[in-house]
């Protein structure tokens, strides 16, 4: 097993991993207080960003009760939409959160927003029951998410490459919060890499190019930095990870930074081409991708096919 789901939540995040173990990662999640069908079909062009999934009614079709551990990566409520309905909907059992210090104004403006996923996500940073709240930084090691000093098979193979205690300091001192996000190394039961990268910038991917050089060269997946916006940081990075794929969130397009991916002919998806993207780890010849949208899917790959077990369009294996 291993399968990482990668949605469409319209402009934020949101992804799950079942894991071997029968863990549940969720990490990030948006557009999770809208009122629709899982999934709409779409006609024409792609355009998917405009037939968005609610993230709580996909995980519910997946026949999940409980997560086991919800990753906020960083605290911007593109990232937060719905987090109140998913702890209330599930039985959330850990919180990952950073140690950042934002407060928000009681006199700003929510948006689309819902200041009541602010006001829970206040509400639970503390908790040390339910949920069981963690502030966990690289390097750290638990026998559930990764190998401890003993050895353990039954561990997830999420390993956190930042933030450090130094990189949330900053943040905290520059009201930069994208320099605390969380980037997790996920290692698959094959010996696949994939990178979860929140919203991490440039600061941070300095750090893991100097401590983590060698655990992040050649990786299989990136989930790309900021949905594949372009976050102000260079991007030598990418010349160091080299990712066979990479998955775009949405945006508005001329805030997305192809060129990064196309001047080194790296191959990316985007939910607005591919709508919700699955991903079976553990693939016979590699991980298997699959897409919800099948015009999609017949333009990338002819020969696709459709996976019941999956929900979606065979497309390539990576």
């Amino acid at each position: 097993m291993g399968i990482i789901h990668f949605m469409n939540v319209n402009e934020g995040d949101c992804s799950l991993i079942q894991h071997p173990s029968g863990h549940i990662t969720v990490i990030d999640i948006s557009n999770g207080t809208t009122i629709m069908p899982f999934f709409e079909s779409a006609s024409g062009n792609h355009n998917q960003k405009n037939f968005p999934v609610n993230p709580i009614k996909y995980i519910k079709s997946l026949n999940i009760k409980t997560i086991f551990r919800f990753v906020l990566t960083h605290p911007d409520m593109d990232h937060m939409d719905g987090i109140k309905t998913l702890f209330e909907t599930f039985n959330v059992i850990n919180f990952w959160d950073t140690a950042n210090t934002k407060i928000v104004d009681d006199n700003s403006s929510w948006g689309k927003y819902n200041e009541a996923d602010w006001k829970f996500y206040q509400k639970i940073r503390n908790s040390i029951i339910s949920p069981n709240t963690l502030n966990l930084y690289a390097n750290d090691k638990g026998k559930f998410f990764n190998k401890d000093e003993n050895g353990n098979p039954g561990a997830d193979g999420l390993h956190i490459l930042a933030p450090t205690v130094d990189l949330v300091s900053i943040a905290n001192d520059t009201k930069h919060y994208n320099d605390c996000s969380y980037v997790i190394l996920y290692r698959t039961g094959k010996g696949k890499k994939v990178i979860f990268a929140g919203d991490s910038a440039e600061l941070t991917w300095n750090y893991i190019l100097e401590h983590h050089r060698n655990e992040v060269t050649d990786v299989d997946l990136l989930i790309a930095p900021h949905h594949g916006r372009k976050s102000g940081g260079n991007d030598d990075y990418l010349d160091i990870l080299n990712p066979k794929l990479t998955l775009f969130g949405n945006a508005k397009s001329q805030y997305l930074d192809y060129n990064s991916w196309n001047n080194r002919g790296l191959d990316h998806i985007t939910n607005n081409q591919a709508n919700c993207i699955i991903i079976e780890t553990n693939g016979v010849n590699g991980m298997d991708v699959y897409v919800t949208y099948e015009k999609f899917a017949k333009k990338r790959n002819p020969h696709t096919f459709y996976s019941e077990k999956y929900k979606g369009w065979y497309i390539l294996t990576i």
